[in-house]
Parts: C-alpha cells; sequence; structure tokens
C-alpha cells in the first residue's frame, strides 16, 4: 500500500471514530488551523489508544510504519515503545515515520506544544498492559490524569488559552469523560478483561465481578453505576466554569465538551443505569439542549 493510501485510510478511520465520541472533536464552526490541529491531536491519541487496546487495522501497516515487525504487531509494550521513539521524531530532529505522526508535527512547532501531554497518553496506556483493576476511587482518579486530563490540556495549548485554574478546571471535565466513557463501556472493558469501577465501590455495593459479564444489570450494579455517573456528574459541574472563562467558538466547543458528558449521564440514567447490553448514547436533541444550557450557564 502506498503512504498517500495509507494516509488517506488513517484520516478516514479518525473521522469515523471521531465521529463515535460523546463530545464534538473538531467541529465546523472552529476556524480551520484550529481544526487542523484538534484533528492532528485527536489522531494522536486515537492511534496510541488502538495500540493499547490491539484495535489496529489488520495488516500490519501501523507496525510496519513504526518500525516493528509486522509479525511482533501483537506485542503492545513493543509496538507503544516503538510509538514514543516516534514521539521524540516529532520534537526532535529525523522525520516522524507513522503518518498521524507526521500530520501531528506542523501542530506542535506551529502551538509550541510540550512532550509532557503525549507522553501521558503513552503511559496510560501502557498502564493498561499491566493493570487490570482499580483498587480505589483515588486510583482511578490517577490513571484519568494520564487518559484523559492531557488531551484537555493540549486543547488549551492550542488555542493559547491555558492557565493554571482553566487547566484545572479542564482536568475535571475531562476526567469525568473518561468516568463516563468507562461507565458506557463496562461490557466492552470486561471483554479485554478490564475494569474501571473502583474495587471498593464494588464491595460497597455487592457487585461481583460475574455480575458485569450478565446480559443486563441487576439492582445491585445499577447502584453502583448511579453512584459512579454521580461523581462524574460533579466533576462536570466543577468544571464548567471553564466554559464561562473564554469567549467566542472556543467557548461554544468547551460547551459541546461538557454537553457531551451531561448528555452522556443523562442517557446512562435514562436507560435506568443497565450499560451491561451495550453502551447506552445520548440523542443529538438531548446533546443540543445541554450545550444551550451550559452556554446559559445553568446546572
Amino acid at each position: 500500500m502506498a503512504t498517500d493510501d495509507l494516509q488517506l485510510r488513517d484520516a478516514s478511520a479518525v473521522l469515523a471514530k471521531a465521529a463515535d465520541e460523546n463530545f464534538p472533536v473538531a467541529p465546523f464552526f472552529l476556524p480551520r488551523a484550529w481544526r487542523d490541529d484538534l484533528m492532528a491531536v485527536y489522531g494522536y491519541a486515537r492511534l496510541v489508544d488502538d495500540i493499547g487496546d490491539g484495535d489496529l487495522a489488520p495488516g500490519g501497516g501501523d507496525a510496519r510504519h513504526l518500525g516493528v515487525d509486522p509479525d511482533a504487531a501483537d506485542d503492545r509494550l513493543a509496538l507503544l515503545d516503538a510509538f514514543e521513539a516516534d514521539l521524540h521524531r516529532v520534537f526532535g530532529p529525523g522525520e516522524p515515520r507513522h503518518p498521524l505522526m507526521r500530520a501531528l508535527q506542523p501542530t506542535v512547532r506551529r502551538c509550541d506544544l510540550t512532550p509532557e501531554p503525549f507522553l501521558g497518553l503513552i503511559a496510560a496506556n501502557r498502564q493498561d498492559q499491566l493493570v487490570a483493576r482499580y483498587e480505589t476511587y483515588d486510583d482511578l482518579l490517577a490513571y484519568c490524569e494520564l487518559s484523559a486530563n492531557p488531551v484537555g490540556r493540549l486543547v488549551l495549548g492550542i488555542t493559547g488559552t491555558a492557565t493554571p485554574e482553566r487547566i484545572r478546571r479542564s482536568d475535571a471535565v475531562c476526567t469525568a469523560l473518561q468516568i463516563v466513557e468507562h461507565l458506557q463501556d463496562v461490557a466492552e472493558d470486561l471483554e479485554r478483561d478490564r475494569i474501571y469501577l473502583p474495587a471498593e465501590d464494588m464491595k460497597r455495593f455487592h457487585v461481583r465481578e460475574r455480575d458485569l459479564a450478565a446480559s443486563t444489570a441487576g439492582a445491585s450494579v445499577r447502584a453502583l453505576v448511579a453512584y459512579e455517573a454521580e461523581r462524574a456528574r460533579c466533576l462536570l459541574n466543577e468544571g464548567t466554569p471553564l466554559v464561562g472563562s473564554v469567549h467566542g467558538r472556543l467557548k461554544v466547543l468547551l460547551a459541546g465538551f461538557v454537553a457531551g458528558g451531561r448528555a452522556a449521564v443523562h442517557a446512562i440514567a435514562a436507560a435506568g443505569y443497565d450499560v451491561l447490553p451495550g453502551p447506552p448514547k445520548p440523542t443529538k436533541p438531548r446533546l443540543l439542549r445541554e450545550v444551550g444550557a451550559v452556554l446559559r450557564g445553568e446546572g
């Protein structure tokens, strides 16, 4: 496959997955430069997650671009090591090997981004290979610090709006979005032998691992999911003042992030907190109503 063909395949795959997120990744109303930069960062985040989840496209193309023998394409830690080496090429001398990494390089230079958020996402996916259960909520928050919060910090970096207070609020929103996604994906994560519901909370609500493998949730599982959803809702409320701290089209974008989380929490509640048959997804009308509410400053 030619490099140009691979770039087109990667671009279409990234766009398809972006459309399935709970929040708008790079909506049309943003300046073109911001959209391009946000999609470059999303492409990076999507690729590292696909490596960590073993969801790369068949054929070994991504492994070859990273300099890994396609026969070793199932070695996720080796791929993550090669991916990190390619990230250092983005920031240093040399040409990145993977098309999505080459697409990221102009964004990094134009926005003067630092390696730390990108390295955090790699660290989160390494952790996924080694840690499949979380004992406490604080343990889960520490994981979200690596797996989710870097994305919000990169958005602030791209738009030139990062301040300590905005970063703090952004972290709350991103952690909430990650928790909501974990709640939506309980069944899918269990198939990967991962559980992101804190073990101490499972014990509190008398939920056993085998309860999560059922086709529909019992009362204990529903109560646990409701408890974690309320935690996510509180984090979203904590982060919502971020929206009012900016102006213009960025304000609408950030409102979309918060609204996406709120709408997803509503979808989980509307499903009676039964997330086991499949991820409850928010409707577009609900999302638009939540965007309006956030922009109006409603709780």
